[in-house]
Formats: structure tokens, sequence, C-alpha cells
């Protein structure tokens, strides 16, 4: 749900909104439920924790619906409000039978949101707007977490629950047989120290706008921080759509990765090879397609948020 003018607000009746926000529930908890029931038993997995621990929204969170700006979601009754009565950024909408509010409802206070968000949806407009006006570069091949894993016999590793597909002196040769060129700064910071200076580039938090490029996975996962980021003022099936290309993503980041994940049904994609090499490149056209569209329906609906708050 996202109105091409949120200054034109449009009334959802409960009829309306509460199949959304049920859909939207269950389409999250396709990804999450079973991920729930194995932390029950204590167990982690390797994949798709990172998107719960790396990224701040838990699994409720992302569950939680909201249309975005622009909509006025009406109470179901008198002393029955909405689920997002009372919560961050929504402010109260008085009844008017007339307007199909016989009870209230809530709605996104985007004046409050612009003024409280302003550096957020500074930045934000202009790291997606620079990224995703700029080419593709697809000749990274996912070293970044082999650098990560860079002397493992010193540092340790990451991810200690799996082990190295290729061992550890076998990991440090990859690492020093190949040039890596890594523009995402917050996969670069995670590099063991030794592995930093051979990276082509040196990317600071400063740099992000500049480096910033639609090949890179992980700049594209984040798609995912920077909607999360703009809630409740963005729809959650943006949200979801963002979620769901990260999830894709990190699959992908870890098939490529120096990890055995095959004990978890994860065949490797062995970018050593020029084979993994062109299977990753494939993969990435994909993720490159898919990103660039959610990155422009970001970048829009910042601009719908600034005409409306103005």
């Amino acid at each position: 749900m996202e109105p091409t003018d949120m200054n034109v607000t449009v009334v959802l009746s409960p009829e309306q909104w509460q199949p959304l926000a049920h859909d939207h529930k269950q389409r999250i908890g396709s990804y999450t439920d079973p991920l729930i029931q194995l932390h029950k038993q204590g167990v982690r997995h390797p994949v798709y924790d990172f998107l719960f621990s790396y990224y701040y929204l838990s699994a409720g969170a992302l569950k939680r619906w909201h249309p975005g700006a622009g909509y006025i979601i009406a109470n179901p009754g008198a002393d029955r409000p909405a689920p997002q009565a009372g919560t961050k950024f929504y402010r109260e909408v008085t009844a008017d039978a007339a307007a199909g509010l016989p009870h209230g409802g809530w709605t996104v206070d985007v004046t409050e949101f612009g003024r409280r968000q302003a550096n957020i949806l500074d930045f934000v407009e202009q790291l997606l707007s620079a990224t995703v006006s700029r080419d593709a570069k697809l000749s990274c091949f996912g070293l970044h977490e082999w650098a990560m894993a860079y002397r493992s016999d010193v540092h340790g590793l990451r991810h200690a629950s799996v082990p190295l597909r290729l061992g550890a002196q076998g990991t440090d040769d990859v690492v020093e047989s190949h040039k890596i060129s890594c523009s995402h700064f917050d996969a670069f910071r995670f590099y063991a120290p030794e592995a930093r200076e051979m990276n082509h580039l040196q990317p600071t938090r400063d740099t992000m706008i500049e480096f910033e490029q639609p090949g890179c996975l992980h700049a594209n996962m984040d798609l995912y921080k920077w909607a999360s980021k703009l809630l409740p003022a963005i729809s959650s099936s943006l949200l979801a759509d963002c979620f769901e290309l990260a999830w894709d993503i990190r699959v992908v980041d870890m098939q490529a990765s120096p990890y055995d994940l095959t004990g978890w049904g994860f065949e490797p994609i062995r970018i050593e090879t020029p084979e993994g090499k062109a299977a990753y490149v494939q993969t990435q056209r994909g993720f490159v397609e898919r990103s660039q569209v959610l990155r422009g329906r970001l970048v829009s609906t910042i601009a719908q948020l600034r005409a409306a708050a103005a």
C-alpha cells in the first residue's frame, strides 16, 4: 500500500485492514516461525539468525502491520482500538461517522515523523539516490566473508558453529590469491586485521554514499535496514519485500562463504573456481534487478513523506 499522494488520507475500515494485517503476519511468519521453534530447542541458525541479530527488528516487530503514511486505521469499536493505538508516531483521529470513522482511528503523524526522523530521511535518501544511479560492479565474488575468516588460526571464526569448507590454510590461500575489492564498510570493518590492507578500497562510514553500489550483496540486504528505520511511515508490504530480498541474499552470501553449510541443507557456491564465480555473478545480477526496484520505491516514498510533512 503505497499512496501516490500522502496528503490525501484514505480511511481503512476494520473489514479492510484486518485481512491485510492477517496476511502480513502470515507472510512474515512463514519465515520466522520455524526459526522461533529452533530457538525454543536451543538451536541457533547459522544463516537466518543474522537477519534478527545484525538487524534490529525482532520477529514480532516485523510481523506488526502498518499501512504507511496517508491512511487512517479505523478503530473496530468504541472500546476496541486499533493495534496501532498509542504507538510511536501514531496520532489519534477523532470519531467522524460521515468520514467512515464511527469510533475514531489512528494515523501516522507525518509532520512529527519528518521532524524527529529528519537526519535518517536525509541520509537514506542521499544513500539510496546515489546507489540507484550507479552501474553494478560484479567482481567481488563474495570474498568479504573469506577476508573475515582470514588467519582464523589466530583470530578464530565469527561462525564458530560451522566448519570451514577448505580448512584454515585453504581459506587463507583463497584470500591471498584473489584481488579483494569490497566497497561496503559494514562488511570491511569485520575483516581480520591482516586482510584489511589487501582490500582494494578502504571504505569508512563517511564514504558510504560515495562507495555504495548496487552489485554489493550487503548493500542490497541493507535495504531492509533502511526500510525498517522508516517505519511506521512506510508500508509493511514494502518492508516485507525488502526483508524477503535480504533473506534470499543471506542464503547466497553464506553459500559463497568459506563455511561448510551442507549439514544445514545449503550447497556451496565455490567462488574459488571459475564455475563458482560464474554462478555467483549470475545470481548477483538477479539481486541487482530486485534491489534497484526497491531502492526506487524507497526513494519515492521518502519524497512523498517530505511533501506531506512540508
